[in-house]
Formats: structure tokens, C-alpha cells, sequence
């Protein structure tokens, strides 16, 4: 038991870091995971001691079920939005042995079986913390579980059956979910997944049984609450491979017009250092030849809605231009514009990840 406990703590302990883990980054880039994926994982569960109320038909004082540690398993059918939140539906399934019915006067000794299986919506939300190898998401989920009783019984050691119930039962289930991913390298889209999971399931269930008294009637059970510790496979269908490095663009002398290419991470807005160094470059030149007018155009790949790749597009310009005044440009030189996923250096289908079409150009004109 005290083991079972430790257990548990630990589980409960993942899932409060990773809430605040999503606390602190708040809608920072999220695990780029974008359509339908399939998942899959399996491991122990802990079910929690349940209350069995006096049964006047059965003769039965308060009881109290004790279960010992069992399988557990679980599969589902997901869609990822791209921006961190992914619905998916679930079908799981726990198994575990009946160790003791415990009462004032009453025996100790008991077997069976409990099985519990389910089906349930969860939404989750994958983190970005900055590491491409680790990525928690936290999550939750409602639905309906059914518990089934086999061969449940109770008895005085070396004697016969006093109390055995069997039956199935269901009602509205709940479950609280707090995971890390660990995306596979050279397997885009593969990850293996590590869960704790709190499940419950509202009662009390009832099934039914019969007793030595002679008797029979309803043995209800409460408190069907239920940790699982598990190990799976996640697999996304739409996740491509990393685009090879952007090349830079090499800058032609002598020519009245110059133009500078600057590009951007995924559904990033932010600076790189190539991408600094592009743009102080870029500065430099436009002091030894004074400008009259300096374009700032921003695009992005064809990934994400249209309208949000044009709100990207006008932060990752906006950066740039002030990366420009911030090395000494005239501010009042600069136009800046975002033109999203309309105008594309590569060409490409819809929901497409490549490198070299999320960029920034800068065109200076004499």
C-alpha cells in the first residue's frame, strides 16, 4: 500500500508540473502536430479501496472492496489543430483482482475479478518548452465507463462462499490526463508517450448477489476512482520532415536595387542569430549608399489559416524593420507589409511546412 501511494503522488506531482508548465508559457509554439494521428499505450493501474454499504437483502454490514494492482490499457483517434490543442476519442480498458471485502464480523478472504472499460472525448494541449526531444501535454476528458464483476466472493479461509456478486453497470465516467511525448528522431511523426491518469466513475454501481443467509438483493459499490501509470506509441500522419537549412541568398554588386532574404523558424516570428546577422549586413550596406525608400515584406509557408499566416507575416516584418532602426536606420525609411501565404518562393499545396517560404525581404531602392 505504502509503495501504491508513493505511486500515486508521483503521478499526481507530473500532472501539477505540467499545469504549470502551461501556466508559465502560456500560448507559446506548441508541439508541431497538425491533423490526424492514432495513439496507443498500455501499463498498471491502482484502483482505490471502495465503500460497500449495508445490504439488508444480503445480510451484509459496510464492507470495504480492496483491489490489487492491474493492467491497464488504452487507444485513440485524434485531430491536432496545429496551434497545441488536439480532440481526440478513446476507448480504454482496466482490469483488477479483488483482494478483500472487509467488514466488522465478516471475512477476509476474497477473489474475482473487476474490469472496467470505457469510452471517452478528451481534449488535450501539447507544450512547447524549447526542447525538440520533450514536449508534456495535460489534458482531460469525459464519457461513460461500464464496470464488470466476475466471480466476486467472500469466504472464511478454508470455507465455502458466504457472499458473491457478479453484474455490470455503468454510468458517466471523468478523467484527468498529464503526459510527455518524446518525438522519435528519423521518424517523423512517431513519438513514445509516458501518462498518469486519474479516472472516475460516478456511482454508486450496483450488481447483483446472493448470500448464506440465504439472500438476495443489490451490493453497491462507491467511489470508483482509478490512477494508471502508462507507456504508449503516438503517430501523426501530417508531420514532414525538417526542411533542409534555408540557403543565403548572396547579394549582387553593383546593382541600384538590393534585396536581403531573412528566415524564420515554424510558425516563429522571432530573430535568429543567422537571421540577425542577415539583417546587420543589410544595415551596413544601406549606410555606405544612402536609400531613399527600404521595403520590409514579411510571408509565411502555407501551414496554419490564412488568416493567421497574415498576422504572421506582419509580426515576423514588424521584427525586422525594427531590428533595421535599432542598427540606425531611419525609421521613416521603412515600409513595412505582410503578405502571408500569398506570394510563395517555393510553390506548394495547401498545409505545407517549407523553410524557404517563411521569410522576410528586405529591398532597398536608391
Amino acid at each position: 500500500m505504502a509503495c501504491q501511494n508513493r505511486i500515486i503522488r508521483a503521478g499526481l506531482l507530473v500532472s501539477g508540473l505540467a499545469l504549470s508548465v502551461v501556466a508559465g508559457v502560456g500560448t507559446a509554439g506548441a508541439q508541431p502536430i497538425q491533423g490526424l494521428y492514432v495513439g496507443a499505450g498500455a501499463g498498471v493501474n491502482f484502483l482505490e479501496r471502495q465503500s460497500l454499504p449495508p445490504s439488508p437483502g444480503l445480510g451484509t454490514p459496510g464492507l470495504l472492496a480492496n483491489y490489487g494492482a492491474g493492467f491497464a490499457g488504452a487507444g485513440s483517434l485524434g485531430y491536432a489543430l496545429g496551434n497545441g490543442w488536439r480532440f481526440e476519442v478513446e476507448g480504454n480498458y482496466r482490469s483488477n483482482a479483488v483482494n478483500r471485502l472487509t467488514g466488522t464480523s465478516f471475512p477476509t478472504s476474497a477473489g474475482g475479478t473487476q474490469q472496467d472499460y470505457g469510452v471517452m472525448t478528451n481534449a488535450l494541449f501539447d507544450i512547447d518548452i524549447g526542447l525538440p526531444w520533450l514536449f508534456p501535454y495535460v489534458g482531460g476528458g469525459v464519457g461513460y465507463g461500464w464496470t464488470r464483476w466476475s466471480g466476486v466472493h467472500a469466504s472464511p479461509p478454508g470455507g465455502a462462499a458466504v457472499l458473491e456478486a457478479s453484474g455490470t453497470t455503468g454510468g458517466f465516467a471523468f478523467q484527468a490526463i498529464g503526459g510527455l511525448a518524446f518525438p522519435i528522431p528519423h521518424t517523423p511523426g512517431l513519438s513514445v508517450t509516458a501518462e498518469y491518469r486519474f479516472m472516475g466513475v460516478l456511482g454508486p454501481e450496483a450488481f447483483q448477489g446472493s448470500s448464506a443467509a440465504p439472500g438476495s438483493g443489490n451490493l453497491d459499490a462507491k467511489e470508483n476512482h482509478n490512477h494508471s501509470l502508462l507507456v504508449g506509441l503516438r503517430y501523426a500522419f501530417n508531420v514532414v520532415p525538417p526542411s533542409p537549412p534555408a540557403p543565403v541568398v548572396p547579394v549582387a554588386p553593383a546593382v541600384q536595387t538590393r534585396s536581403y532574404l531573412v528566415f524564420f523558424d515554424w510558425d516563429k516570428a522571432a530573430l535568429t542569430d543567422r537571421a540577425r546577422q542577415i539583417i546587420a549586413d543589410a544595415a551596413a550596406n544601406m549606410m555606405k549608399v544612402p536609400h531613399t525608400r527600404i521595403e520590409v515584406k514579411g510571408y509565411t509557408d502555407t501551414s496554419g489559416s490564412a488568416a493567421y499566416n497574415q498576422a504572421l507575416s506582419l509580426r515576423r516584418a514588424k521584427a525586422v524593420g525594427a531590428e533595421l532602426v535599432r542598427l540606425g536606420i531611419p525609421g521613416d525609411q521603412i515600409g513595412i507589409q505582410g503578405f502571408g501565404q500569398t506570394v510563395l518562393l517555393v510553390q506548394t499545396g495547401p498545409g505545407v511546412r517549407e523553410a524557404q517560404n517563411r521569410r522576410v525581404e528586405i529591398i532597398a531602392t536608391p
